[in-house]
């Protein structure tokens, strides 16, 4: 029994383009994939983790270049594995300044949000009356 996946299935399984994972093959992101005898590619469970790892680090914004980077460094084997924990780090720190940012942009807007909760409720005194009776 066959229980490779053919591109579609990986695409709509991994929700990557078969666009995208052609191009991730061109460019060394993954490593040329089985053919069935029909030329098609044949995606594993292993290519399919290491595309799901792949897109995590695409989706957190980590660039194309560093992506191919610890790629590389990964199929150099494990003499490499300084090199790719520093890569990660790296990718971490920016992660985190970036959840930090966000963080600081979702307390301003929830200010605002509380704002306008306030200010509508000045506007409409008989809403004020209605919101103290409900609070009992």
């Amino acid at each position: 029994m066959d229980d490779t996946l053919t591109i579609q299935e990986v695409a709509e399984r991994t929700g990557l383009s078969s666009h995208t994972l052609r191009y991730y093959e061109r460019i060394g992101l993954i490593q040329p994939v089985d053919r069935a005898s029909s030329g098609h590619r044949r995606y594993s469970e292993q290519d399919i983790g290491w595309i799901e790892f792949l897109k995590k680090l695409r989706s957190t914004g980590m660039p194309i270049r560093e992506m191919k980077l610890y790629a590389d460094l990964m199929w150099q084997g494990e003499q490499t594995a300084g090199a790719r924990r520093r890569l990660l780090e790296r990718h971490r720190e920016r992660m985190l300044a970036q959840i930090a940012e966000m963080n600081d942009c979702l307390t301003c807007i929830e200010w605002k949000i509380a704002h306008y909760k306030e200010f509508e409720m000045m506007a409409q005194p008989h809403r004020v009356e209605e919101e103290k009776v409900r609070a009992g």
